[in-house]
């Protein structure tokens, strides 16, 4: 693990990432104390998966119709 402060790190970035990419953390900290960690990035998501709700969804048979509080509201009812 290297710490090191903000300044470095701005003149050192490639160099960093290049520690990161390797498998080493990198604490960056600013007056001595720590405020940042770099670490390699893992995807561990599943690519989606179009269709996979199929069935599961209900959309209400007036999903679009306006309450009447809301449309007068809006100035879309005449008074």
């Amino acid at each position: 693990m290297q710490i090191t402060n903000i300044s470095e790190a701005k003149a050192q970035l490639s160099a960093l990432i290049e520690k990161v990419m390797a498998g080493e953390e990198v604490i960056i900290g600013k007056a001595g104390k720590p405020v940042a960690r770099i670490i390699k990035y893992k995807n561990n998501r599943q690519p989606r998966q179009p269709g996979a709700l199929k069935g599961k969804i209900k959309i209400a048979d007036d999903f679009d119709v306006l309450p009447d509080d809301i449309a007068e509201a809006l100035g879309m009812v005449d008074k």
